[in-house]
C-alpha cells in the first residue's frame, strides 16, 4: 500500500484555509487514507511542530489543538512513526538540507523506501530531489 509522509505545512494546510490550492491536493490524501487506501505516516516532530504553530501563530485554544490531534490520530490509515535514524538524520543535516525538521522527515522518506513525502516547501522540494526522494 502506498504511504505518504505528512510534513507539518500540509497538515497545517489540510485543517486550515490559510490555501486553499494547498488544501485542496492534501485533502484527497486524507479521504483516500480514511478509506484505508494509503498510509498517511507523521512523525511525532511533526505534530509537535503543528501544536507550536497552531498555538503560537494561529491562537487556536489548546483544546481544540488537542481534539485536532485526537481525531487525527485515530484516523484510519494514519500511523504515527517515532523512530528517526539519527545516523542518516545527521548525514543530511545541515550539509544537505539545511531546516532540522526537514532534514528529519527526508531521513524517515529515506528509511520509508518508495514513500513520497507530501510538502508544499519548495525548497525542501528541491533538496527532496536532489536526494533522490519522492515528493508531492
Amino acid at each position: 500500500m502506498k504511504k505518504y509522509i505528512i510534513d507539518t505545512n500540509a497538515l497545517i494546510s489540510f485543517v486550515t484555509d490559510r490555501n486553499p490550492a494547498q488544501q485542496e491536493i492534501v485533502a484527497p490524501l486524507f479521504e483516500t487514507a480514511s478509506r484505508l487506501k494509503c498510509i498517511l505516516v507523521c512523525h511525532q516532530f511533526v505534530l509537535t511542530e503543528f501544536v507550536f504553530v497552531m498555538d503560537k501563530v494561529y491562537g487556536t485554544p489548546k483544546e481544540t489543538i488537542n481534539s485536532m490531534l485526537r481525531d487525527f490520530v485515530a484516523m484510519p490509515g494514519v500511523e504515527v512513526c517515532q523512530q528517526t535514524d539519527f545516523t542518516v538524520l545527521l548525514s543530511l543535516w545541515p550539509a544537505k538540507i539545511a531546516d532540522f525538521g526537514d532534514a528529519l522527515i527526508a531521513a524517515t522518506g529515506k528509511a520509508m523506501k518508495g514513500a513520497t513525502i507530501v510538502t508544499f516547501d519548495l525548497k525542501f522540494k528541491s533538496g527532496l530531489k536532489k536526494l533522490g526522494l519522492d515528493s508531492l
